[in-house]
């Protein structure tokens, strides 16, 4: 078996080819209604459920980049009063972007124009923020390649996938910001936390 197709049916390898690039992966998160649901769903069924959260959302742009012909790699952003948000990165000419899935408006796709991951993480850091108005990102993870995990079947398993979240709390973060900064944080205007949860989906 071709370890890129991960067990995939013919007819899932063609859907996810159709996407063909991050844009298009990012499309497809787009378009899907956003949900609230404690799961953990692999990429396959991410497909045939039409849904997703933000964790599942990155693995399966992680997995679609893959068949797409680009490594399988995310990276994990830890909040501060916050939920951690976890994006599908990728690199072109030298510089990354990123996909993701997010409840919030602004922490969802960039053009791959980021020298350097922090500065990928920062163009996050305005756009993150939690209902208390607080901007929230505090660090970021390396890169994991999710390879790693191919004994799991992580692509298509119809078992939950926590062990990749659980992975994550393991590995090192990279601090954002120093202890000044963190005390002179403002929180957000009434007009840009409005824009930010434009359609947001409630449980």
């Amino acid at each position: 078996m071709n370890n890129s197709h991960g067990g995939f049916s013919a007819a899932e390898l063609r859907k996810l080819r159709s996407l063909k690039d991050p844009h298009g992966i990012q499309r497809y998160l787009n378009m899907q209604p956003y949900h609230v649901a404690d799961t953990a769903w692999s990429p396959r069924r991410v497909l045939r459920e039409n849904t997703s959260h933000c964790y599942e959302g990155a693995l399966f742009a992680a997995a679609a980049l893959r068949v797409n012909g680009y490594p399988p790699l995310i990276i994990d952003l830890e909040a501060e009063h916050d939920t951690d948000h976890v994006i599908a990165a990728y690199k072109q000419n030298g510089h990354w972007g990123a996909i993701a899935n997010s409840n919030y408006t602004g922490c969802r796709y960039r053009e791959p124009v980021y020298r350097s991951l922090r500065e990928l993480t920062m163009s996050y850091f305005d756009t993150y923020f939690n209902l208390r108005r607080e901007r929230s990102l505090r660090t970021f993870s390396r890169p994991v390649n999710l390879t790693r995990f191919d004994h799991t079947n992580w692509m298509i398993t119809d078992e939950p996938v926590w062990f990749i979240a659980e992975y994550l709390f393991t590995i090192r973060h990279f601090p954002l910001l120093t202890a000044k900064m963190k005390k002179g944080l403002h929180r957000l205007d009434d007009r840009s936390f409005r824009a930010g949860c434009l359609d947001r989906a409630e449980k």
